[in-house]
């Protein structure tokens, strides 16, 4: 990798692989529609809307890998999810496709699995259940991934990224936490890993109370360095002040299953 493209690199996590990265490959081309400040060295600042697929094509041109961080981050309206999270994730792909890039690292999210019930252990080769319209646009583009890596050769890794935090918040995120540069770690191994053709990982540090079943990041060499125990008493301390609800706190997405939840509960919990 010589030249890594960044989408999304004003965001809370772009942000940081900014700093963690920086270095690690002579070139990052950060892009957002965000301000993203000056470049500094072996950096080139980028403004492309992830919309206009002939604009993400010249984007792309001599990058060897894409870390796909770019869209909206949190649940919204169908809306704005469609031309951000569902055409957007797609004009990726395709431009890397036709520009010849080597590697995409899709930060997809737990919320394409969050109403899997708590008491699940579930692994990436689970059918989706998402959570939310934010949660489907991740399933979708993971779904894109494989048909990029099995149709045109490109090289894909999926981050089903738990909360990416310096420490857990509260409980579920005990479960579900990663820190930075564990999550930097990921992403490396996705653009680096000689053996990889199609993987879907979760993106979580180690982590005790984990529902998921990671063997696929551990087999491609993930060591993570955050332990979400260390920060139990704080975390729960949190819980305490501010509980997530009892719908929430039955599932795997937390808050974003229990939005508008209006399904038939105990056959949910069942599955």
């Amino acid at each position: 990798m010589h030249r890594v493209l960044i989408t999304g690199a004003a965001g809370d996590i772009g942000g940081r692989f900014r700093e963690l990265l920086r270095g690690v490959y002579p070139v990052l081309r950060l892009s957002d529609i965000a301000d993203l400040g000056p470049a500094g060295d072996g950096e080139e600042v980028d403004r492309t809307d992830i919309r206009d697929l002939a604009a993400v094509e010249r984007m792309m041109r001599d990058v060897d890998g894409v870390i796909h961080l770019g869209g909206i981050p949190l649940e919204d309206s169908w809306e704005n999810i469609l031309p951000n999270n569902i055409v957007g994730v797609y004009n990726v792909f395709e431009a890397a496709r036709r520009q010849g890039v080597k590697r995409v690292v899709f930060a997809s999210s737990n919320h394409a699995i969050g109403c899997y019930p708590r008491n699940r252990r579930i692994g990436p080769d689970h059918h989706v259940r998402p959570d939310s319209r934010y949660g489907l646009s991740k399933a979708f583009g993971e779904a894109v991934g494989a048909l990029y890596a099995d149709k045109y050769g490109l090289r894909v890794m999926c981050i089903r990224i738990g909360n990416a935090a310096d420490a857990p918040a509260n409980k579920r995120r005990l479960s579900i936490w990663i820190r930075y540069d564990d999550l930097a770690q990921l992403a490396r191994i996705g653009l680096e890993h000689p053996d990889l053709h199609y993987e879907i990982v979760y993106g979580a540090s180690d982590n005790a109370s984990n529902w998921w079943d990671n063997a696929a990041a551990y087999r491609l060499g993930y060591k993570p360095d955050g332990v979400a125990e260390a920060h139990r008493r704080a975390a729960m301390d949190r819980e305490a002040a501010a509980p997530e609800g009892d719908l929430a706190d039955l599932f795997m997405g937390g808050p974003f299953a229990a939005d508008e939840f209006a399904g038939d509960l105990a056959r949910l919990l069942k599955s």
